[in-house]
């Protein structure tokens, strides 16, 4: 006869078991879930590679509205691409999910410089040639006037740099530059063509965040605006039809302004694109960090009084494109301005003057009707004086917009956004 202990241990032991049993069962049921779950994770993470590459890959404005495609072959998968422009830019807006999970991958697309294409200077023809003097130097291939280059004594100072006056291979330019790209030309000038109606117009001291997810928000200015004590980031465009300050105080990130005139104090840093009709002025000690752009656009031909300008400031850096376009050449062509120990990382184009002061340092390529030298007395031009252009100092993970003539037709992904 069993004693009544043993009928407890019986008990304590089935409990056990079924305890042990239920955890077994836990656990293959939370096992089969997370692999369930890292499994459509790693899933979505293919759709929106493959994604990745169907934008990477398209050159054309299909995907300019959303588009709803199925990349994995399964009902429960849906993945919405869209591409659209920003500024010089385009952006890459990726959207998959299956049941409740998604997964979002947003970034800007920027092309590959074609190396055939690149040189450190192109000097168009106008039977002139191009005059270094101090200590000028200017490293990587270029495309001059078949004048060639020469030493010349300035402003008491002879040439002092390398007996070898360009680095590089010299081949001959021809007598106009190579025009930008027509269709990024357009979606710029389409900044300048803001609606006219503007709900919720802030204060010049109000700050905006949006995301790249959702629809650009512009933010209309009132007349003569100045910015100062905000922050701007994400997808805003800032339009004002007259002149807009911005102040050192003011944080841009990826934003786009878009002015009949911009002016940015000393001391801005910051990462955007500036747009203008008639003149930009960026003071000195300011930043623009990459990839940032300044622009003067110009799509009327009408006779004005002064020739547009963009302006940069002493001991100021820029790292991306200037660049300036006029729809018709003029009397008066379009003229940038780098000071006295500007710096430069990227690509110059500008289709007047580009005036370079001493010290300024181009890591990158300058296309240029004319160089523009000034000192107290008189200018002179095609006249470069204690200037450094050198094309290889500049990255080679550089990016380039398709808008420049020196860009190759693969894309790649410029940077993450939200």
């Amino acid at each position: 006869m069993l004693k009544a202990s043993s009928l407890y241990m019986v008990i304590i032991i089935a409990l056990v078991i079924s305890l042990i049993c239920s955890a077994l069962i836990s656990a293959a049921y939370f096992y089969r879930a997370q692999y369930q779950l890292h499994f459509q994770y790693d899933r979505l993470v293919s759709n929106c590679n493959s994604g990745m590459q169907i934008l990477l890959n398209n050159t054309d404005s299909s995907y300019r509205e959303p588009q709803s495609l199925s990349l994995s072959g399964l009902p429960t998968d849906s993945t919405i691409l869209q591409k659209y422009p920003w500024g010089i830019f385009d952006i890459g807006v990726i959207k998959t999910f299956s049941h409740r999970d998604t997964l979002w991958r947003v970034f800007s697309i920027a092309n590959q410089v074609d190396s055939s294409k690149w040189s450190s200077i192109y000097l168009i023809d106008e039977d002139r040639p191009l005059s270094l003097s101090g200590k000028t130097s200017i490293q990587g291939d270029a495309r001059l006037p078949k004048a060639g280059v020469k030493t010349a004594y300035l402003d008491n100072q002879s040439y002092s740099g390398d007996e070898q006056l360009v680095k590089g291979h010299i081949y001959d330019s021809d007598r106009q530059l190579p025009p930008l790209a027509g269709p990024r030309l357009e979606m710029i000038k389409h900044l300048f063509r803001q609606p006219a109606d503007n709900s919720g117009r802030p204060g010049p001291s109000a700050g905006a965040t949006r995301s790249f997810r959702l629809p650009t928000r512009v933010i209309r200015l009132e007349a003569q605006a100045t910015l100062q004590n905000a922050s701007f980031n994400g997808n805003l465009i800032l339009y004002s039809d007259t002149t807009l300050t911005i102040d050192s105080t003011v944080s841009l990130e990826n934003v786009i302004v878009v002015a009949k005139s911009i002016q940015v104090k000393s001391g801005f840093h910051g990462h955007c694109q500036l747009y203008a009709t008639d003149s930009l002025s960026v003071g000195g000690n300011c930043h623009f960090t990459y990839p940032s752009c300044l622009a003067l656009v110009r799509n009327t031909s009408g006779i004005t009084d002064l020739p547009g300008k963009i302006s940069l400031g002493e001991h100021s850096s820029l790292e991306g494109l200037i660049f300036t376009y006029e729809k018709q050449s003029s009397k008066l062509p379009p003229v940038i301005s780098l000071a006295k120990n500007a710096v430069v990382s990227g690509q110059i184009y500008s289709q007047g003057s580009l005036s370079l002061k001493e010290g300024v340092i181009i890591r990158g390529g300058v296309m240029t009707s004319r160089f523009l030298y000034q000192n107290s007395i008189t200018s002179y031009e095609n006249y470069l004086v204690n200037t450094r252009i050198d094309m290889t100092a500049l990255s080679r993970y550089y990016l380039s917009s398709n808008l420049s003539p020196s860009a190759g037709a693969t894309q790649h992904i410029l940077q993450w956004l939200k």
